[in-house]
């Protein structure tokens, strides 16, 4: 690490101007390094506990995502799947082909529709899903005890708002479909 780089970092504990606090037209001269930088950090991190999990099985980000909202949603179909992860069928096609020859993942025909095929988990599947969603949970709670009571609120409505606008309403429904919060952590 060059002198520069360390130095830059000796305040990185600082409070920084909001960008976008009294006008946002000064974004552009003044980008917000800072969250971006944290983001960046802070994403691989919390990605990097469950692509460890799932390297040693030979599978990716891609399977933790189907794994992840099939078990969230069961009986999901393959083009809700694609809707919710935002790419094409050609991409999803090798996962989810990998992840039913591998006895994780189980696809039906539509109760309304046969041509539709409804995606869910095996008892194999549940299982590799809720260790994921559990290695994850913990880096949220171990980092939701540093930060005061409500913090986890706070966490949820920036997260929504980072989500472009014309598709909050449709995010916050998939992710709390019951309209409640999502975990014990709640208060923080």
């Amino acid at each position: 690490m060059n002198a520069m780089f360390q130095q830059k970092r000796s305040g990185a504990g600082e409070a920084t101007e909001d960008p976008a606090g009294d006008d946002a037209a000064d974004v552009a001269s003044a980008p917000a390094f800072d969250l971006i930088e944290l983001l960046f950090f802070a994403y691989r991190d919390f990605v990097g506990d469950a692509d460890r999990l799932l390297a040693s099985l030979r599978f990716g980000r891609a399977h933790h995502r189907v794994l992840h909202f099939v078990q969230r949603h069961p009986g999901l179909t393959i083009a809700e799947l694609l809707e919710i992860l935002q790419i094409t069928k050609q991409s999803l096609n090798r996962v989810l082909k990998e992840l039913l020859d591998e006895g994780y993942v189980e696809a039906h025909p539509g109760a309304n529709d046969r041509r539709q095929r409804q995606l869910t988990l095996t008892e194999r599947g549940r299982k590799l899903a809720m260790e994921l969603a559990v290695l994850q949970s913990r880096r949220f709670a171990r980092a939701l005890q540093e930060l005061p009571v409500g913090a986890r609120d706070h966490a949820v409505r920036f997260l929504l708002a980072m989500i472009d606008p014309q598709e909050r309403a449709r995010v916050e429904a998939l992710v709390r479909p019951d309209g409640a919060g999502g975990g014990k952590a709640a208060g923080r």
